[in-house]
């Protein structure tokens, strides 16, 4: 009996967590499609300047990610391996920007220990991931999304998943790299 009990939990949070996890996924963009202009801001930098998205565009490609925290084992898996990318996707014409709402200490940190080329913009407010749509996940953990933005700020491409944090770099990749071949993005 208690078996059986302890196999039913198991299905049931199976399935709970996969739904969850689905219905994260289809609400991750809701009002931000490809082909959007992507909304523009501006925040502080872990190099101590501001950072206005509209001040780099025309001259680059945007990997633009949000990331629920630093120093966790998920989100530190994630920027190394955009670190362990990042001359590739740079030959490819492309920055790469990450977001949380970690302070820009607690990103110096980070960006020190891992050894990250790239700034890392703190969204202290979530003022940013409200303007971008991001959900979180079961409404506890920040959404973790990258989207691709060309060199006129329009969304290429969008990749919501809390658990396939190093899949964000390969999909992102794969559009920095087509949008190259492509002379007009």
């Amino acid at each position: 009996m208690k078996r059986s009990i302890s196999v039913i939990l198991a299905i049931v949070l199976f399935f709970g967590i996969g739904f969850l996890y689905s219905q994260h996924r289809a609400n991750a963009f809701a009002g931000l499609k490809t082909g959007n202009t992507a909304p523009d801001f501006t925040l502080q930098s872990s190099s101590g300047e501001t950072f206005t998205l509209s001040r780099v565009l025309g001259k680059t490609s945007i990997v633009l990610f949000f990331y629920p925290k630093d120093f966790s084992p998920g989100c530190t898996a994630e920027v190394c391996t955009f670190r362990d990318s990042y001359t590739v996707f740079k030959e490819a014409g492309a920055e790469v920007i990450g977001i949380s709402s970690d302070s820009i200490e607690s990103h110096k940190g980070f960006i020190k220990e891992h050894k990250l080329p790239f700034n890392l913009l703190s969204d202290d407010k979530g003022e940013v991931r409200k303007l971008y749509k991001i959900k979180s996940s079961g409404g506890l953990i920040p959404g973790r999304v990258t989207f691709v933005l060309d060199k006129k700020g329009v969304i290429q491409y969008m990749f919501s998943s809390q658990f396939e944090a190093k899949r964000h770099v390969e999909e992102a990749l794969k559009i920095v790299r087509k949008n190259k071949e492509d002379k007009s993005l």
